[in-house]
């Protein structure tokens, strides 16, 4: 890592900006400005030696404020959740188009010479995620469009603003399809949390309750990948750096699992059984979405490879610890 540049983190009080900020001071970053709407008691991780920032990254002044000086900038800033939040707030997940518009603004105005934009894999059309055992997502799956409605269009249109402000602007953009990021100091409660968070907080509730039941939405038959925070953060950095990386690439684990074998995963670390009940009318997604990492393994000759197994133990375990300390 080059010091003395100044990168910036949007959405630095966020689970991945707040893991990226402890990376880039790891790896010897001296000039980083975060950014994050919340106050910073709310933030999940804050360090003290950065710039921390709280600013509205929909307003276009704040962009500027944020980007001012920077030769980087992340834009990992929106507002999302887990499938529950996003299928029932989708005008407020398609108003996160205000913050990577006024961004991309703002580092043309400021000069930046590189931008990272974080993509999701709801962009990818539903149409070839509607049956079980359908082929993983290739990054040239997402025509023609039917993306997750809301979130998925709003994270689609700001991929191709990204392309059109390196083809019209000059300015160098990054994008990596992100595919269910988990791991601790992250979101477990509340209606914003994703699977793996919430199937951990499900069991230690079971288990510290001793009520042994579980709900889990839909049929528990929908198959997804996973990928450990640590393997998103070091691939976000490989993308960013990376002078051939100018498409959008997906960044996830090709371990594809069911929801039922993720309980089952969840129990067999807590060591309990739970009898399950079935929420066949809750948020639960598409039915299968796995990632192909063909092309990532390509660029940079790696792909995630923390098994699921391995980063649910360390989830399981952050999470337990603070529960049992509220």
């Amino acid at each position: 890592m080059t010091s003395h540049k100044k990168i910036v983190v949007c959405g630095a009080g966020g689970f991945i900006g707040g893991h990226l900020v402890a990376d880039l001071l790891s790896r010897g970053a001296d000039d980083i400005r975060a950014v994050d709407i919340k106050p910073l008691d709310q933030w999940f991780q804050c360090f003290h030696k950065v710039d921390n920032l709280q600013l509205d990254l929909m307003n276009k002044e704040a962009c500027e404020e944020a980007a001012n000086g920077a030769s980087e900038l992340y834009n990992l800033a929106a507002d999302m959740g887990g499938m529950g939040f996003i299928e029932s707030h989708k005008a407020r997940c398609m108003l996160s188009v205000l913050i990577n518009t006024h961004l991309l603004m703002a580092a043309h105005k400021m000069g930046l010479h590189r931008y990272f934009y974080s993509s999701s894999a709801c962009v990818y059309a539903s149409y070839r995620q509607n049956r079980p055992g359908a082929k993983a997502l290739q990054e040239d799956d997402v025509y023609p469009a039917q993306p997750e409605d809301g979130y998925g269009w709003e994270k689609l249109f700001s991929e191709r603003m990204c392309r059109h402000f390196t083809e019209d602007f000059g300015i160098p953009t990054r994008i990596a399809r992100y595919h269910n990021v988990y791991g601790p100091h992250g979101t477990y409660n509340g209606g914003r949390e994703k699977a793996p968070a919430a199937i951990c907080r499900k069991v230690i509730e079971a288990k510290l309750s001793g009520k042994h039941e579980i709900e889990i939405w839909g049929d528990g038959h929908q198959t997804r990948s996973f990928m450990y925070i640590d393997d998103c953060i070091y691939g976000t950095l490989r993308i960013m750096q990376n002078n051939n990386a100018t498409i959008p690439i997906n960044l996830g684990s090709d371990e594809e699992v069911s929801i039922n074998q993720l309980v089952d995963t969840v129990e067999d670390i807590s060591g309990v059984a739970l009898k399950r009940t079935y929420r066949l009318n809750g948020p639960k997604g598409v039915k299968c979405r796995n990632c192909d990492n063909t092309y990532i393994k390509e660029l940079l000759g790696w792909k995630p490879s923390t098994s699921l197994r391995t980063g649910l133990e360390k989830t399981y375990q952050w999470i337990y610890d603070e529960m049992i300390n509220m």
